[in-house]
């Protein structure tokens, strides 16, 4: 059983599943539901799209380099089936499948975390900005009468106006 890869959004297309397009030259783009190819057909550029696999990729949202992405490689040259290479192989698929979700889970963190700095300094920054809406207008008075400082006027200036 084959998988390939739809041309457009790079989500994998089942036997039997999806549409063929083979153009004049002999180059065959497979599309994994009419949207793809819909979009293909309108030329639209899947690294401008933004359900895309490219283009979440261009934009540093998904993980474009990895390990664990090598063992996705197309091989066209067929193995001798045999047991123990099978087991072998189904347990390493697991393996792999758990340390790419864990990479990729902290790829997200990881690109979140930039939106958490910036979000708690622009909170801090409108706390700051309106406070007033926050305290009470007894807590402002008190606030301004702590923050008012009172300064005597010398006297042997004001003896002087006087005469």
């Amino acid at each position: 059983m084959r998988l390939e890869k739809c041309w457009f959004c790079s989500s994998t297309v089942y036997p039997g599943h999806g549409i063929q397009f083979v153009r004049n030259d002999a180059k065959v783009f497979r599309f994994c539901r009419s949207k793809c190819h819909k979009n293909f057909k309108m030329k639209r550029n899947p690294r401008k799209v933004k359900w895309t696999k490219a283009y979440r990729r261009l934009h540093g949202k998904d993980m474009t380099q990895d390990s664990t992405f090598e063992f996705e490689r197309k091989r066209n040259r067929p193995e001798r089936y045999d047991r123990n290479v099978t087991e072998n192989t189904l347990a390493a698929i697991k393996k792999i499948t758990k340390v790419r979700s864990e990479r990729e889970s902290k790829h997200i963190e990881k690109r979140l975390s930039t939106n958490k700095k910036k979000s708690l300094v622009e909170a801090k920054r409108s706390l700051e900005q309106d406070i007033s809406l926050i305290q009470a207008p007894e807590g402002i008075r008190t606030l301004q009468q702590k923050q008012k400082v009172k300064v005597k006027a010398p006297v042997a200036e004001t003896a002087a106006m006087e005469e």
